[in-house]
């Protein structure tokens, strides 16, 4: 089955950078999207960025643009959000979830584009 689990969440202060991972198995790069989403405390859940595991291609939200990058590594079955210029509004729970599909054909947040979610990892941005 599709499993997903992430890493690399921490403390950090505004300015600095952080390497989220997400392993995943159970499926077919092929054919697959993986999406970054993002919780506060009291927010909904919102989408940051999306790859395609097929060719790598991405998208982001204008809120991260410019400040994150998405990439994977298909022999390691995993995803990579690299976090610079990190804020405290970044500060959330991050999840990476998956499903088939492109990037550009998923709605940027919305939860219902993905069947299968990691059980999250905490960044917090703060001096």
């Amino acid at each position: 089955q599709v499993q997903l689990v992430e890493s690399g969440g921490g403390l950090v202060q505004p300015g600095g950078s952080l390497r989220l991972s997400c392993a995943a198995s159970g499926f077919s790069p092929d054919y697959y999207a993986i999406g970054w989403f993002r919780q506060a405390p009291g927010k909904e859940r919102e989408g940051v960025s999306c790859i395609n595991l097929s060719d790598g291609t991405t998208t982001y939200a204008d809120s991260v643009k410019g400040r994150f990058t998405a990439s994977r590594d298909n022999a390691k079955n995993t995803v990579y959000l690299q976090m610079d210029t990190l804020k405290p509004e970044d500060t959330a729970v991050y999840y990476c979830a998956a499903d088939s599909g492109r990037c550009e054909y998923k709605a940027p947040s919305s939860v219902y584009e993905y069947g299968y979610w990691g059980q999250g990892t905490q960044v917090t941005v703060s001096a």
